[in-house]
């Protein structure tokens, strides 16, 4: 299989199902952005964060490519069809348990702070700022096309996720943080 098609080349793509739109549509600038953050967490995970950050992560990676899944089926049969690119809530609890478990291993936050810290950290913060913006994207098609709303509680569960996993993994690898 070749890995280029040509059929892009004059700026539409394909969504699943055959149909064709705009490589600037909504819904790709939406399953754009979390491509991007599920290759950032990649790079964040390159980085060893330790601990059960990487565990968590891994788990997160799978969620963004059902994800991702949804969000190019604009007949929403995907999840139906293929038991991975199913989303529930259990999946947003999941990141809420993980939430309530970092935080239990960090001090308490008294202050902004400054995003930084070991290579995994940094990423991870970065990661929380790519999140967000993938949040929004969401929520601007969501306005056009009504989605599940447990992707849209995903998204913004795992944004606190990644900050919350930041903090934990600088403060596991002994990393200060600098308040502003």
């Amino acid at each position: 299989m070749k890995i280029y098609t040509r059929t892009g080349d004059g700026g539409d793509t394909a969504l699943l199902g055959g149909a064709r739109v705009g490589k600037d549509d909504l819904r790709v600038a939406a399953y754009g952005d979390v491509d991007e953050l599920n290759a950032l967490l990649g790079a964040a995970l390159a980085h060893d964060p330790g601990g059960p950050a990487a565990g968590v992560l891994h788990d997160v990676q799978r969620d963004l490519f059902a994800l991702g899944a949804q969000l190019a089926d604009p007949t929403s049969a995907v999840a139906g069809r293929r038991d991975k690119a199913a989303f529930t809530t259990a999946q947003v609890e999941r990141l809420e348990q993980a939430i309530d478990s970092a935080q239990e291993r960090v001090p308490a936050l008294t202050a902004f702070i400054l995003p930084g810290g070991s290579a995994a950290g940094a990423l991870l913060h970065l990661a929380r700022t790519v999140c967000r913006r993938a949040e929004r994207a969401l929520v601007a098609l969501h306005r056009r096309e009504p989605l599940d709303p447990v992707l849209l509680a995903y998204v913004n569960r795992l944004s606190d996720l990644l900050f919350v996993l930041a903090r934990d993994v600088n403060h596991a690898q002994g990393r200060s943080e600098e308040r502003w």
